[in-house]
């Protein structure tokens, strides 16, 4: 079964508190363009982000907004900042590192919330039917030409709202060759 990769750059999800407080109350994000998942978009707003060591600028929001801000990095800007990665699914941030976010009205200190996405298809619940998986099922996805890879551990996440798309981070798809919308083969599945 074939998936399409997208790359994922670092970004972040706002909560409506923080975007209150980083860009003036009732603040609302600006649409930029859609992404691949129905109902996402890249906001015109960003950030910087500043961590014990260092500070990244001008880091993109994506919306809709989220009940929790989540910042989503790789390995290398998180040893920018000088945090310790943890690997997550997205949501999942209890007892992840924080940072400061700094916005053109305000900043916010979140003491969790930075993480290193998890490897992850978003699946549309027809296609986990056809392909015979589940929501949380961990698959193992080949990649083809001069530097093909198998990405190991790929979490599967299956709703009616998604598009039929694995979502790596940009360090990764670069260490296989990839690019936005090549297509990778799902391989093995473990249970």
């Amino acid at each position: 079964m074939k998936v399409n990769v997208g790359l994922s750059n670092r970004h972040l999800h706002v909560s409506k508190e923080d975007l209150n407080i980083l860009f003036g109350q009732n603040y609302e994000l600006t649409h930029k363009k859609d992404l691949s998942q129905p109902g996402q978009y890249a906001a015109d707003e960003v950030v910087d982000i500043e961590g014990p060591k260092g500070t990244l600028k001008k880091v993109r929001i994506l919306g809709p907004v989220r009940p929790n801000t989540q910042v989503e990095i790789s390995f290398a800007d998180a040893r920018s900042l000088g945090v310790s990665p943890l690997v997550r699914e997205s949501g999942k941030i209890e007892n992840t590192p924080g940072c400061k976010l700094i916005g053109p009205n305000g900043t916010v200190e979140k003491s969790e919330g930075v993480i290193v996405a998890s490897r992850h298809i978003h699946m549309h619940t027809d296609n986990a039917a056809e392909f015979g998986l589940e929501d949380k099922d961990i698959v193992n996805v080949e990649t083809s030409g001069d530097r093909g890879v198998i990405f190991k551990n790929v979490l599967v996440r299956v709703s009616p709202d998604y598009a039929l798309e694995m979502h790596i981070d940009i360090e990764e798809g670069n260490s296989a060759g990839l690019s936005n919308g090549d297509f990778a083969e799902v391989i093995k599945i473990t249970k």
